[in-house]
């Protein structure tokens, strides 16, 4: 999958809220009520990014899940970073409306 130039990858960050860029990767940090919670939610990122076989970099930090993706074979952000993001969102968003504490 080929590489994204500087000008889709800012058009692509736009639809995701509260996502960053630093270098070649895109980040965000997803906040819970709790371990459990966050952990059931890096379970499911688990079971889309299996799926997708594309696999972020993932950080827990008790309540607090930090997200990195980046297509390393590419050299930097493919569609494929977007779609995963984009589809972490979803679960975040139907998962966690009510017991999530921020995004």
């Amino acid at each position: 999958m080929p590489k994204l130039s500087e000008e889709n990858v800012l058009k692509s960050l736009q639809d995701l809220p509260a996502w960053s860029r630093s270098g070649h990767e895109i980040q965000k940090k997803f906040a819970f009520q709790s371990f459990p919670l966050a952990i059931a939610f890096v379970n499911q990122v688990a079971t889309v990014a299996e799926i997708m076989n594309h696999h972020p970099d993932i950080t827990i930090n008790y309540d607090q899940v930090g997200i990195t993706l980046s297509t390393h074979s590419a050299g930097g952000l493919t569609q494929k970073d977007f779609r995963l993001a984009g589809e972490i969102e979803k679960i975040y968003r139907q998962s966690w409306p009510a017991t999530g504490v921020g995004a």
